[in-house]
Order: C-alpha cells, then structure tokens, then sequence
C-alpha cells in the first residue's frame, strides 16, 4: 500500500501544472487579488471594484484590490508580471498597456510574454468637447476654424502619451491641421481650462456629465460606434474622419503560465458578471460599455492595439521619453 501511495505521489508530481489544476477542484481556495496599477477612485480603480465584487460572490472567496500605483501605471503591471501563475493574482489594466511599450524608453515586462489577456470588460470613449459658448457647433467646424488659424487652436491632455493626447494627435494627423497641445496632470485641470476658455477643447472619458449639465459641448466621440450613454453625439468617423478610432479600454491580464482552466473559469465569470442587468447599467452610467467578447479575441484586439498605437506614435513624430 505504501508502494503504491508514493507511486501515486511520484505520478502527480511528473503531471503538467495545469492537469494537476484539471483534477483538483478546489480552485479558489483563498482570497484573490485585484491589482490596479492606479490610485483609488480612477475608472480602472471603479470597474475592476465592480467585477471583483460580483466575482468574489460567484467563486465562494473575496476578491481583493489593491492599488499599486506609480510609474504610469508600470509599478502594479510590473508586480503581476512577476508574480505566480496560480490565478490569484490579477491585473486590472487598460489600454495604457498596449501604449505603454511605445511611450517608455525601457520596459520592466514584456506584455506578451509576461502577461497573458484573460477578458476585456468595458470601452468608454473620449468626448471631444469644447466650452459650451464656442461658436463651433461641429466638428467640420473646427476643422474649419483651425485651418483658418493654423497653431492657433489648442487642446488639453492629460499628459504625454495619455489617450486624450493621442487623441488629439490622430484628430490632427487625420484631419490635416494644426493644433497647439497643453498637457495637464490630470483631467480636472484640463477640463476647468477648456471650460474657462483658456483651451479651445479636449478629448476626455469623464466629461459627460459637464455635457449633460450644459457647460460643455461634445461634437464627437473617438470610439467607432456611438456610445450608448450618449447615442446622439456622433461619432469621429460620421463627422468626415472615417477610420478614426481611439477607444479607451479595460481588461484582466494573469501572469503567463497560469493553467488555462483557470484562464477560462476566469473569463467565463467575468463574461456573466458583464451579461447581468445591474452590472450593465452601473457601466452605462459611468460612461462605459460592456465588452463580452472571447478570450482569443481579446488577445487578438491586445495585439492590434499595439500595432495601432506603434503606427500613431510613430507617424505622429511624438517625442515621449518616460
């Protein structure tokens, strides 16, 4: 009998990880931990609370999460990246993942070896907005305007490299104008500049409810659809810039390694979580849109990100040394 138990014992420990995982049931057994690589209170900080919270209730364990913010949000990426592939610990990231690798001279991780996609939860697009006493109305409008007055139009950033800038570079790429960029540190600043008048517009995720309120007007948003917080703003592509698509994003990443069982347990709750009416409509009135897409189609978006991003640094002749 004892022959046979270390037999056993031999044959388990010569077993992949992930067959061991196949076998045993028990995942999860502790507590699982939420990364955002973000201060408290920011749109990945809210949506990845969101999930964790239904999550931890679906896998019978608490979801922990814990913001590790520095570095443009390297630091927490980072920590996952090195972290064990046992599905306990997750990334809450966003699309500033697939830019990051294009706006940093030096990555600690690399994003596709180190980390693998496990599901993308919600879009929310920039608004493109200006001080609701503008006289423009459009954004043929603006166009106009800043071709009339090249360098003399402005927009505000939330920093180099941040998706208003980029933003605001693909508007003038596409579009053929020029347009003066003035970075702030955050998106506060930025958009009481623009309601001031000091700045002409800005592209930002947060600025509906000032749209709302009647102190901004929105022309466009920068996602290929309309967003369904606000179906009657049109998007850059129906405006005359067909193929313009700046989305803001957000998603789970685990460390590379982690047993795919666990990778599709994962994504199959987060992809039900996304489908319950609650949850859609917490989203919708933060600006966002749920994404319940497969998880081979979100490594493959991941990748076409990068791409998209690479080409628009690039073109666009940003000088951005992080």
């Amino acid at each position: 009998m004892k022959m046979l138990t270390m037999l056993a014992g031999a044959l388990l420990a010569a077993m992949p990880l992930s067959a061991v995982h196949a076998a045993d049931p028990a995942y999860p057994n502790k507590p699982i931990r939420f990364v955002v690589p973000y201060t408290p209170g920011g749109s990945t900080d809210i949506l990845g609370r969101l999930i964790g919270e239904r999550l931890g209730k679906r896998l019978g364990q608490p979801v922990v999460v814990e913001n590790r913010a520095g570095a443009a949000g390297m630091l927490g990426s980072d920590a996952v990246a090195k972290s064990a592939a046992d599905g306990y610990t997750i990334l809450i990231g966003s699309v500033a993942n697939t830019i990051h690798p294009y706006t940093f001279k030096k990555m600690p991780f690399n994003l596709d070896k180190d980390l693998v996609p496990v599901a993308q939860f919600a879009s929310v697009p920039n608004f493109l907005v200006v001080n609701s006493a503008s006289p423009i109305m459009n954004v043929q409008q603006l166009i106009a305007a800043a071709k009339a007055k090249p360098g003399t139009l402005s927009f505000a950033s939330t920093g180099a490299g941040a998706t208003p800038h980029l933003s605001g570079e693909a508007f003038k790429s596409m579009a053929g104008i020029d347009l003066v960029h003035v970075p702030y540190k955050g998106s506060g600043p930025a958009l009481a500049d623009v309601l001031g008048g000091q700045v002409t517009m800005t592209f930002d995720n947060s600025a509906l409810p000032l749209v709302k309120a009647g102190q901004l007007r929105a022309l466009a948003v920068t996602t290929p659809k309309r967003s369904s917080a606000a179906p009657d703003i049109p998007t850059m592509a129906e405006s005359g810039l067909p193929g313009y698509d700046i989305t803001s994003w957000y998603g789970a990443w685990a460390p590379a390694g982690t047993p795919p069982e666990i990778l599709k347990l994962l994504h199959t709750e987060i992809n039900t979580i996304l489908a319950t009416p609650d949850v859609k409509e917490r989203m919708l009135t933060l600006g966002a849109d749920p994404v319940i897409i497969t998880q081979p189609q979100f490594t493959d978006y991941v990748r076409d990100e990068q791409a998209k991003w690479k080409k628009l640094i690039q073109d666009s002749g940003m000088k951005i040394e992080m």
